[in-house]
């Protein structure tokens, strides 16, 4: 288990979750459960701040990795603002007490009336991410009376992680490419409805090479003087997220300090310096506990069947992600084995995890490790199947924070 979650063994090798066994969890709340240490959420998001201690950024949660009320509260209590990319967020992040100023609202597909709620709101900024939703925001703005704050979302035509999480390249759906800032912020900068409040960019996620996140700050230095030159001063930059989880248990940890230095050299020529972390703030916070329902032997393969699927978990079957799972309190009587994990959804596509070695059979408890992030978010009802119930653990309490769905 990662060094920096709140899971560990404790006594005869059973698992917990901060100060509470896993098998107390499941025994009181049922499974699937997705379960969060309060602890690891906390020290995660600390480790960020501290992280770059020469450019002092300011945060806002990706929401879209874990979008539960408690976790929202919890992060906002720590300081931290939001990134949004619906108006269901929004309403999540404003019925925590979030500052409205600190959220974020991205995607390429805002409707009218998400961009008219976050008006109504006063949020801090709209990331643009196409001429056509600039004209749409301003629209709309002109109607209410109101100056939209936006910022230009810019791919630096980066591709630095892989095809499925990359989001900076000029093909990209997502963002404007580089040649159409100048004009779009020429066009904000002189509407009497909207407010030019700087520069966005992300370049994807899953990124463990540090020399793309400095080639992301160059490429927006130089946008920012291109900008200045025009005559337009950028208040604040925003960077994106994208920080590395080690989801294997490598032990690969990505070292901030020259992005720090980038960051810093940025933050000389603007206001604020923004940073929007998602899955290394909660990823490796949480875990999906499920029980094995069955053990089939096909030809030479075996299956331990869970009752957790792809419909609680859809990371794996979406992009073949590779999460490490562990027996909760696995039986010293049982050999070791070499199996998959499969859900019970009527899809090929619903294995969970696949050549795991376990000693465990069926009734046995099983974590998904590092599940905290776009586990619970990306839940679906799919085959008629009622979502998994989230519960945190602080210290030696348990608290269900989201009930478990009925069929009604």
């Amino acid at each position: 288990m990662n060094a920096r979650s709140g899971f560990w063994r404790g006594e005869c090798g059973r698992l917990r979750a901060e100060g509470v066994l896993l098998e107390d969890i499941a025994e009181q709340f049922g499974t699937p459960c997705y379960v969060y240490s309060r602890s690891a959420i906390i020290g995660n998001y600390a480790r960020l701040v501290n992280a770059f201690p020469k450019s002092k950024p300011s945060f806002r949660f990706a929401v879209k990795a874990n979008g539960n009320l408690a976790v929202l509260k919890l992060l906002a209590e720590q300081g931290a603002g939001f990134d949004i990319v619906s108006g269901g967020e929004l309403a999540r992040v404003l019925a925590v007490g979030a500052d409205a100023k600190k959220v974020v609202f991205s995607g390429v597909g805002k409707s009218a009336e998400e961009i008219r709620q976050a008006l109504d709101a006063g949020i801090g900024s709209f990331n643009v991410e196409s001429e056509g939703e600039l004209l749409r925001i301003e629209k709309i703005a002109a109607e209410r009376g109101k100056r939209a704050p936006v910022s230009l979302r810019c791919n630096p035509r980066i591709v630095a992680t892989e095809d499925n999480l990359a989001t900076g390249d000029p093909e990209s759906k997502f963002g404007i490419n580089e040649n159409e800032a100048i004009p779009l912020a020429k066009r904000a900068t002189s509407s009497d409805s909207l407010s030019f409040v700087g520069l966005s960019c992300h370049i994807g996620s899953q990124i463990d090479d540090e020399r793309a996140y400095e080639f992301a700050t160059d490429s927006m230095e130089f946008l920012c003087d291109d900008l200045r030159n025009e005559g337009i001063h950028t208040p604040a930059i925003n960077m994106g997220g994208g920080f590395f989880v080690d989801y294997e248990g490598s032990g690969k940890e990505i070292d901030y300090t020259e992005y720090d230095y980038g960051l810093a050299s940025l933050s000389r020529k603007t206001k604020l310096v923004i940073l929007e972390p998602g899955r290394s703030v909660c990823a490796t916070a949480g875990v999906l506990l499920s029980r094995i329902e069955y053990e089939k032997k096909c030809e030479d393969k075996l299956y331990w069947i869970a009752d957790a699927g792809m419909n609680d978990f859809l990371r794996p079957a979406l992009y073949s992600a590779k999460h490490r799972v562990v027996a909760v309190a696995g039986s010293a009587d049982i050999d070791e084995r070499t199996g998959d994990i499969a859900g019970p959804v009527c899809e090929n596509t619903d294995t969970l995890a696949h050549d795991c070695r376990l000693r465990v059979t069926h009734g046995d408890l099983i974590a998904i490790l590092d599940a905290g992030a776009y586990g619970m978010t990306m839940a679906s009802n799919y085959n008629a199947r009622p979502r998994p119930c989230e519960v945190m653990v602080d210290g030696d309490a348990a608290f269900l924070i989201r009930r478990r769905e009925s069929v009604e």
